[in-house]
C-alpha cells in the first residue's frame, strides 16, 4: 500500500491519505494539542537531558507516578555530568517504585558516556543518540525532535494506535506485526509536521493517551474524527496470560535505644539481591519465608504485585527478630536499616508496598506500570 503527504517523497496507487487530507490532519491535531495538551513539567525545556529523563521513566510507566520523580530526579541530578558522576545505588534509590530499573542503569551507563565521549554534549541526532546504551528509535527520535527539532517521528504505542486507527488497520493475529509495525513507522514518517515535528510526535502521543484509548476511545471528541478509517477500537493480537505465583515474605522490625522520634529507634531487617540476579540485581526486599502458606494468625497482609507477566500473590508475616533465622531462607546478604533510612535505599517495588501498606516508614509509593504493545527500548 502506498503512503503519500506533503514533502514525504513517497507515493502510491492507492495512497493511504491524500497531500490534502495529511495537510488538514497536521493543522488539527497540532491546533488540539496547543488548546488540549496537558501541563507536564518536562513540556517546559527543551534541554536534551531533562526530555531525555522524562522519556526514559515514561516508559510502560503511568504520567502521575512519574510527574513527582521526574523533578526530584533532576532536583538530585541536574545534568549529565551530575549523573555520571553519581553512585549506582543512589540512582536507583530514587528511582525506587517506578519499575523496569535496568532503564535507570542504562541511563546511567549513557551518562557516562556522554561525558567521557561527547565531551558532556547529547548527541544531536537520532542517529547519533542510538550509540548510547539504552536508547532505542523511540527515545531517540523522541530527545532529538523534541529538543533539536529533527524531523523523525516518534513510534510509541500510543502513535502506533493512532496512527493504525486513522489507516483503518489492524489485525488479531501475532503473524504479521512486525510487517503491520514497519508499515505504520512509514505512515507516521508522512504525518509528521516538518515545521513542528517536535509538537506533533507529542500531539500524537497525547492524542492517544487522552483520546484515542485502547478500550473505549473517545471518538465524538477526536480532532482527527473526519481523517480516521476506523472510528473505535481496531483489531490487536490478545495479551500473554498472566501467570500466577505465590510468595512470602516476613517482616521483621525490632528497637534500638531510645528514640526521639517513633521511627528513629526503630529498624527493619532487609535482605540485597544479589548482583547476578536476572531481576532487580541488587535491590533491597524483604526476607523470604521459608514457607509461603501462612496460617490465618499469623497474616499480617495479603497483597498481588504483578511483574512483567506474573501475578505474585504476596503473604507477609510478622516475626520476631529471634526467629527470623529459623523461618526464612538463609542468606548472607542481610542487614538491619533504620526506617528513616529507607528513602535513600533502592528498594524493590514490592518492599516499598508493604512497607507502605504496614505504616511503618513515609516512602514514595510504587507506581503502576503499563504494558505496552512495542518493546522497550
Amino acid at each position: 500500500m502506498g503512503l503519500t503527504g506533503e514533502g514525504s517523497g513517497q507515493s502510491g496507487d492507492d495512497p493511504v491519505f491524500s497531500s490534502q487530507t495529511v495537510g488538514e490532519l497536521r493543522r488539527g491535531l497540532l491546533a488540539w494539542y496547543d488548546l488540549n495538551r496537558r501541563d507536564l513539567p518536562w513540556r517546559h525545556t527543551h534541554d536534551p537531558y531533562a526530555i531525555w529523563v522524562s522519556e526514559i521513566m515514561l516508559q510502560q510507566t503511568r504520567v502521575a507516578a512519574v510527574v513527582g520523580r521526574y523533578e526530584a530526579f533532576l532536583r538530585n541530578f541536574p545534568s549529565v555530568h551530575s549523573l555520571a558522576h553519581a553512585a549506582e545505588a543512589d540512582v536507583l534509590a530514587l528511582w525506587s517504585g517506578l519499575g523496569y530499573y535496568r532503564r535507570a542503569r542504562m541511563m546511567h551507563m549513557a551518562a557516562k558516556a556522554v561525558v567521557h565521549d561527547h565531551h558532556g554534549v547529547m548527541p544531536r541526532s537520532s542517529t547519533g543518540l542510538r550509540e548510547l546504551p539504552g536508547i532505542g528509535a523511540y527515545t531517540s527520535a523522541a530527545i532529538s525532535s523534541i529538543a533539536y527539532g529533527e524531523q523523525v517521528a516518534v513510534v510509541d504505542g500510543n502513535v502506533e494506535r493512532v496512527a493504525q486507527r486513522l489507516a483503518g488497520w489492524g489485525s488479531d493475529q501475532r503473524s504479521g506485526q512486525s510487517a503491520l509495525i514497519r508499515q505504520t513507522q512509514s505512515l507516521a514518517n508522512v504525518l509528521l509536521d516538518p515545521k513542528r515535528p517536535g509538537d506533533f510526535n507529542q500531539s500524537m502521543m497525547e492524542l492517544g493517551a487522552t483520546v484515542c484509548l485502547p478500550k473505549n476511545p473517545t471518538c465524538l471528541v477526536c480532532p482527527l474524527k473526519l481523517c480516521c478509517k476506523t472510528l473505535g477500537e481496531h483489531p490487536t493480537p490478545k495479551r500473554a496470560r498472566m501467570r500466577s505465583q505465590d510468595v512470602a515474605y516476613a517482616l521483621v522490625i525490632r528497637s534500638r535505644g531510645v528514640a526521639r522520634t517513633r521511627s528513629r529507634g526503630r529498624e527493619v531487617l532487609l535482605e540485597q539481591r544479589a548482583p547476578d540476579q536476572s531481576v532487580m540485581p541488587g535491590m533491597w526486599e524483604l526476607p523470604p519465608l521459608r514457607d509461603t502458606e501462612v496460617a490465618g494468625e499469623d497474616l499480617r497482609m495479603a497483597v498481588r504485585h504483578a511483574i512483567m507477566q506474573v501475578n505474585y500473590y504476596v503473604r507477609i508475616r510478622t516475626v520476631f527478630e529471634g526467629d527470623a533465622e529459623a523461618l526464612t531462607v538463609p542468606s548472607d546478604r542481610r542487614r538491619w536499616v533504620r526506617l528513616s533510612e529507607l528513602g535513600a535505599l533502592p528498594l524493590t517495588g514490592l518492599a516499598r508496598k508493604v512497607l507502605l501498606r504496614a505504616k511503618i516508614a513515609e516512602l514514595t509509593p510504587a507506581s503502576p506500570v503499563l504494558e505496552s504493545s512495542l518493546a522497550a527500548d
